[in-house]
């Protein structure tokens, strides 16, 4: 499998590479795993929290320009890109969170909608961009009991603002694809949708691991909302490489223009409930108090993906296991040194064994 790193490293070493949302949680990995391949990074994006895994590791490092910006201000986002010369852009730039979406809806709605908007405008001009891949979540499928595993062809639909904001950036790449880009083989546009996706370094508000984690360090009782709740858990290296796969086969334009819209999943054994990953991590590290609640909130009881489509058509597929995805988590978080960097690029070489 370190076949497959190599080639990665041969196709991204010296391209420009133009990150939205560069500063948050997977922004950050996906700096990093872009480094180690040789890419030339440029970024745009709020800055980064005083707490937040980009400054830990002291990411702007990486890049040969970067941004602090909201990604509503179109004319200097335009101005950013095109000055870039990028040949290749991941938006990740939004409000990731689902209850935040109920406290600021129209912050969620106007960054999700109307920054995916302002991009795809951006797109229109450039002369330089191959490839874009856009990244939206497993939260716009219609879910119903009759769901046992939902593919890219699945009906959206979206309940929380969170949800209903990545449905309509669905809808609204669906719809300058088919206005503007459908038949200009110079760019090919994608949306992604992975799952509850884990790592070291996460320190969002109302998730999971950075609840456990804050709990076990600060010997406090830990609360968690929703205990019976399956969610599809991966690692971020997963869905990362699923996305650089995509880039580069749309770069080299080797899919058709119907294939974009891709689920990036873990394996089924993933699929387990909030209480459950609680259980695995007490055993490595205890955690003083456990109290279980039922949220306030409305959010999705179970998602199953279905990543057959990536599998078949790009040779992607989920490898690592939960309790691995954990003992990485843990790595990270309880390392002596705190040489996240290291640690991150070694997992990620890892990963390719």
């Amino acid at each position: 499998m370190i076949s497959e790193l190599n080639e990665l490293k041969k196709f991204w070493k010296g391209k420009k590479v133009f990150i939205t949302g560069h500063t948050g949680f997977k922004g950050t990995w996906l700096s990093v795993f872009l480094n180690l391949l040789g890419a030339r990074l440029y970024g745009y994006s709020l800055k980064p929290e005083k707490n937040s895994l980009f400054k830990k590791i002291f990411c702007k490092k990486l890049y040969r320009k970067e941004t602090y910006a909201d990604i509503s201000n179109f004319n200097l986002l335009k101005k950013k890109i095109l000055q870039s010369k990028a040949e290749i852009i991941f938006h990740l730039a939004a409000q990731p969170l689902v209850i935040e979406s109920y406290k600021k809806p129209i912050t969620t709605f106007k960054t999700n909608i109307y920054g995916t908007i302002n991009l795809l405008e951006v797109l229109r001009s450039s002369i330089n961009i191959k490839s874009v891949v856009i990244v939206t979540t497993d939260k716009v499928y219609k879910t119903n009991k009759n769901n046992l595993s939902l593919n890219e062809d699945n009906e959206l639909g979206g309940g929380d603002p969170y949800s209903a904001s990545k449905v309509c950036k669905e809808i609204i790449v669906e719809s300058y694809n088919e206005s503007f880009f459908k038949n200009k083989n110079k760019i090919n546009i994608s949306t992604v949708r992975s799952g509850n996706v884990l790592g070291g370094g996460d320190y969002s508000k109302n998730r999971i691991i950075p609840d456990i984690i804050e709990a076990i360090k600060n010997k406090k009782k830990l609360i968690i909302r929703n205990p019976k709740y399956v969610r599809p858990w991966q690692h971020v290296i997963e869905p990362l490489t699923g996305y650089l796969i995509l880039a580069q086969k749309q770069y080299n334009n080797k899919l058709k223009k119907i294939d974009n819209k891709w689920n990036f999943g873990p394996q089924k054994k993933n699929f387990i409930t909030v209480e459950d990953i609680v259980k695995k991590i007490n055993k490595l590290q205890k955690i003083k108090q456990i109290e279980y609640r039922k949220s306030k909130y409305t959010e999705t009881r179970k998602i199953i993906l279905d990543s057959k489509k990536a599998k078949k058509k790009l040779n992607w597929r989920s490898r690592l296991k939960i309790d691995d995805i954990i003992k990485n988590i843990i790595e990270i978080e309880f390392s002596n040194n705190n040489n996240f960097k290291n640690i991150m690029e070694k997992q990620i070489v890892k990963y390719f064994y």
